[in-house]
């Protein structure tokens, strides 16, 4: 046990490291690095639709997929015609700051303002990583139930701000607003949380603007 013990606390010391070369690195770029974390299907990929439509002529925008196999996630953000890189972990459950630098160099950083990272589909490893990023951006949706900052509270106590997604299902559902929110103010009591649809469009703008204010200098 000790020995597990020391190989993560190695693993976990390497990965800081390199991360603090990709902070500085994009510090002097000017560059914000949002890190995005949520479980399959929570609707990452719909919701930087969602901000790729509102802020593009705003922000100059690049994006970085994680996923275990496949592009399909790049593949519906190809539209928007921005620079995007994606990484492949073939089985690994989590990006790390060493895959992060290692794909710095496929943009053009003097040209981008914003770099938003989507992490491996995930509650739980990508939060003992850092990435180097400006700040940590969770997503969690109706569907998976209201019990998620209570069974996953790591993420919910680093994330920066929170995003509940797909509001539009909650008379679907049995869906506690009530539960959710108390369960996230007891681990994260500060943080700014926004009940959106990114299918209808509910509560978008509140956020949009507030992702605005975060991304600018």
């Amino acid at each position: 046990m000790n020995m597990e013990i020391k190989v993560m606390k190695n693993i976990l010391d390497r990965n800081q490291n390199k991360a603090n070369e990709v902070r500085k690195i994009l510090k002097e770029k000017n560059v914000k690095m949002i890190n995005l974390i949520s479980s399959p299907g929570a609707g990452k990929t719909t919701l930087l639709e969602r901000i790729c439509e509102r802020l593009s002529g705003e922000f100059r925008v690049g994006v970085i997929e994680g996923d275990v196999t496949t592009d399909r996630d790049a593949q519906r953000l190809k539209r928007f015609e921005i620079p995007i890189v994606v990484i492949n972990t073939e089985g690994g459950c989590h990006l790390d700051s060493h895959s992060i630098y290692k794909v710095l160099d496929c943009f053009n950083l003097d040209n981008l303002d914003v770099l938003f990272v989507e992490n491996v589909g995930n509650l739980v490893c990508p939060t003992a990583f850092d990435l180097g990023e400006s700040f940590r951006l969770a997503v969690v949706s109706v569907p998976e139930g209201d019990d998620k900052p209570a069974k996953y509270p790591m993420l919910f106590r680093q994330a920066n701000v929170v995003v509940l997604n797909k509001t539009d299902l909650l008379h679907h559902t049995n869906f506690s607003l009530k539960n959710f929110t108390y369960d996230l103010r007891k681990i994260n009591p500060s943080v700014p949380l926004f009940r959106i649809s990114c299918t209808e469009g509910d509560g978008l703008e509140e956020f949009m603007n507030w992702l605005s204010k975060h991304l600018k200098p």
